[in-house]
């Protein structure tokens, strides 16, 4: 099969692909997969305008009986896009509702929080939730995800307003801890440990 390449993002390819499943009933997991691969396209391309009512669309057909992952993912992307267009209030929002669900999600729901500037709300999310439910997780202390947690309790530590002596002592700690651990596992060279 002749795939036509247009470069950068690949968005044309993508599309193309999507053509292929459209005849396809509603429900068909390949349709839905078609859709999903189609709005990353588009948010990776910078059109999050695009993408999110493709990410919207997918939703409502993975509504019916599918693994519960398909749809979290789905619905994780019509966050990303919101949060992509300054609609982050909405994001969070449906960031929280996810995060019942996931660790991942619920770094997205910090994410946002710092985004917002809500450090207070930050805070106990990841040092008292998320953190702990990634220790009690099969990740261990240098899985790219635990080191992402790590930093954003120190970021949120050290740019609280209301934070003290004591939480700017420990963020540095952290974010000490956390590049070593980066350097150890990723190399002087990555971009994470610059």
């Amino acid at each position: 099969v002749d795939i036509p390449r247009t470069g950068r993002g690949d968005a044309a390819t993508t599309t193309w692909i999507f053509r292929g499943y459209l005849a396809r009933p509603e429900t068909d997991d390949y349709r839905s997969e078609a859709m999903e691969i189609l709005g990353r396209a588009l948010r990776a391309s910078g059109r999050p305008k695009e993408a999110l009512p493709v990410f919207e669309a997918n939703v409502a057909l993975t509504r019916w009986p599918r693994a519960e992952d398909s749809i979290l993912r789905t619905q994780t992307n019509v966050a990303c896009c919101l949060g992509d267009l300054g609609r982050r209030d909405e994001a969070l929002v449906l960031e929280r509702d996810i995060y019942a669900r996931t660790i991942i999600a619920g770094m997205n729901v910090s994410l946002t929080l710092q985004h917002l500037e809500l450090w207070e709300q930050s805070k106990p999310l990841l040092r008292d939730q998320l953190l702990p439910a990634a220790r009690q997780s099969l990740w261990d202390p240098i899985h790219h995800l635990t080191l992402s947690l790590s930093n954003g309790l120190a970021t949120a530590l050290a740019a609280s307003p209301e934070g003290t002596r004591d939480d700017r002592l420990q963020a540095e700690s952290i974010a000490q801890d956390v590049l070593s651990r980066r350097r150890r596992v990723f190399g002087p060279a990555h971009p994470d440990t610059v």
